[in-house]
C-alpha cells in the first residue's frame, strides 16, 4: 500500500489553480523529493495531504485512508516540519520538546533529540532567542517525535549551516532505512539530489515529471561529457564505435566524448587508456539547475530561480 496517493487532486483559489489534476504515488519507505520553484504549489499539496485545506476536486489517501475522513488518525502517524515554523511562546527549547512529546503521548527522551540536532548547550535558552537555523533544528527535532511513519519536510534546510544540513541528511537516511517514508519538499536542488530516491517536479500546480534524478536527466537528453587529455593527439582511436558514445571531437591533445548516460564513461575511459596515455580526465553531466529549467521552462515569469546549494 502506498504511503501517499492522490488522484485528480485540484485546489483552486478563485481563478488560480494552485494544484491541478495531481496524480502522485509515494511508496512506503521511500525518500521522495517534491521539487519546484516558489509558488509551484508544493506547500498547498502538503496542506491537502494533512487536511489543513480541502481540495476543490480529486482525492487524497495517506496510509490508505481518506485524508478528509480520517485526518486525526493520519496526523497521529505523521511528523511535520512546516516551512517558516515560528516559536512565539515564552518557552525554552527543552520545554518546547517536552510539550510536543506530551502532546503526542510519546516517550521520547528530549535529551537525545536535543543532542541529535546539536542544541544540548542551548536547551535552557528561550526558543524565541534562537537564530533562524537553531529554530529550524528545534522544529526538525519536534517532527521526529514518536518515530513517525511519514515525515514531511517543507524546505527543511532553510537557515541551516553546513553542519545542520549534514545532520538533516544523515537523519533522513537513517529514518528511511528504518521504514519511514519521507516527503521532502524543496527548491534547493542539491539537497533533493543528495537525499531522495525519486523526484516529482511541480510547475504552476502541475506535475511535469516523476523519476530518479538520473532518469530525469535521460528524459531531457542529459548526456554526460568526458574530456580526456592525452600525452599525444588522440586521433583515430575508434572510441566513437563504442555503444553509448554519441559524439567525439579532438582538439590538440584533448578528446571530448559525449555519452548517452553516465554509465558509458567508464567504458570510454578504459578504451582510450588502452590505446594512448591519458594524463587528465574531466567529467561533466547536465547540471541539476539546467535540468530543472528544462522541465519547468524557467518557472513562472518573475519568480526567484531555484537554488543550488554550495
Amino acid at each position: 500500500m502506498p504511503t501517499i496517493e492522490t488522484r485528480g487532486l485540484t485546489k483552486s483559489f478563485g481563478d488560480v489553480d494552485a494544484v491541478l489534476d495531481l496524480d502522485l504515488t509515494v511508496e512506503e519507505g521511500e525518500v521522495f523529493g517534491f521539487l519546484g520553484p516558489n509558488g509551484a504549489g508544493k506547500s498547498t499539496t502538503i496542506n491537502l495531504l494533512l487536511d489543513y485545506i480541502r481540495p476543490t476536486s480529486g482525492r487524497v489517501e495517506v496510509f490508505g485512508m481518506d485524508a478528509q475522513r480520517h485526518p486525526a488518525k493520519i496526523r497521529e502517524r505523521v511528523g511535520v516540519l512546516p516551512e517558516g515554523y515560528g516559536f512565539d511562546d515564552p518557552l525554552t527549547g527543552r520545554e518546547y520538546l517536552d510539550w510536543a512529546i506530551r502532546t503526542k503521548d510519546a516517550d521520547d527522551d528530549p535529551a537525545e533529540l536535543l543532542d541529535l540536532v546539536s542544541l544540548t548547550d542551548d536547551a535552557g535558552r528561550m526558543a524565541t532567542d534562537y537564530s533562524k537555523g537553531m529554530q529550524q533544528r528545534l522544529a526538525f527535532a519536534m517532527a521526529l517525535i514518536d518515530d513517525p511513519d511519514l515525515l514531511i519536510l517543507d524546505e527543511p534546510s532553510t537557515g541551516l549551516d553546513p553542519n545542520g544540513i549534514r545532520t538533516m541528511r544523515e537523519t533522513v537516511a537513517d529514518v528511511a532505512a528504518e521504514g519511514t517514508t519521507v516527503f521532502f519538499s524543496s527548491h534547493h536542488l542539491n539537497e533533493v539530489e543528495a537525499v531522495c530516491d525519486r523526484v516529482g517536479v511541480l510547475n504552476e500546480g502541475e506535475l511535469v515529471a516523476v523519476d530518479s534524478i538520473d532518469g530525469l536527466r535521460d528524459s531531457v537528453g542529459g548526456h554526460a561529457t568526458l574530456e580526456l587529455r592525452c600525452a599525444t593527439p588522440p586521433r583515430e582511436l575508434g572510441v566513437e564505435t563504442l555503444d553509448g558514445v554519441v559524439d567525439t571531437t579532438v582538439e590538440d591533445h584533448t578528446l571530448s566524448v559525449t555519452c548517452a548516460d553516465p554509465t558509458v564513461k567508464v567504458d570510454a575511459i578504459t578504451y582510450v587508456a588502452e590505446r594512448t596515455e591519458v594524463v587528465d580526465v574531466l567529467s561533466t553531466t547536465v547540471s541539476l539547475e539546467t535540468l530543472f529549467n528544462e522541465l519547468t521552462e524557467g518557472g513562472r515569469e518573475g519568480e526567484a530561480a531555484p537554488e543550488v546549494a554550495q
